[in-house]
């Protein structure tokens, strides 16, 4: 059965935790209201990272949709050791293609 929704936690601020493994669809990404720090940030940079100059910057009450593959191709950091990001499925599987 594939994931429908989960956290994300980043243990040490500062070093990128890459997503779990989903399969594709669209994903609403949020900031966790419980966060003590004040950013998160979500990407990609094609060298397998992300950081605060990379990644899409996302603050309290924050949130976006990513249409990916999968979310084990996306990274996330934050600024405050411990802190997540809350994420859901929001729409059902569908085909991606390569181009």
């Amino acid at each position: 059965m594939p994931l429908l929704s989960g956290q994300i936690t980043v243990s040490t601020a500062g070093t990128e935790v890459l997503g779990p493994d989903t399969g594709p669809g669209d994903f609403l990404i949020k900031f966790d209201s419980g966060n003590t720090g004040a950013t998160v940030y979500v990407g990609n940079d094609g060298n397998g990272a992300v950081s605060s100059t990379t990644g899409f910057k996302l603050n309290s009450g924050d949130q976006c949709i990513l249409s990916v593959k999968n979310l084990n191709t996306v990274y996330f950091d934050v600024e405050t050791s411990g802190d997540k990001i809350d994420w859901l499925r929001i729409s059902p599987l569908r085909l991606f293609v390569d181009q």
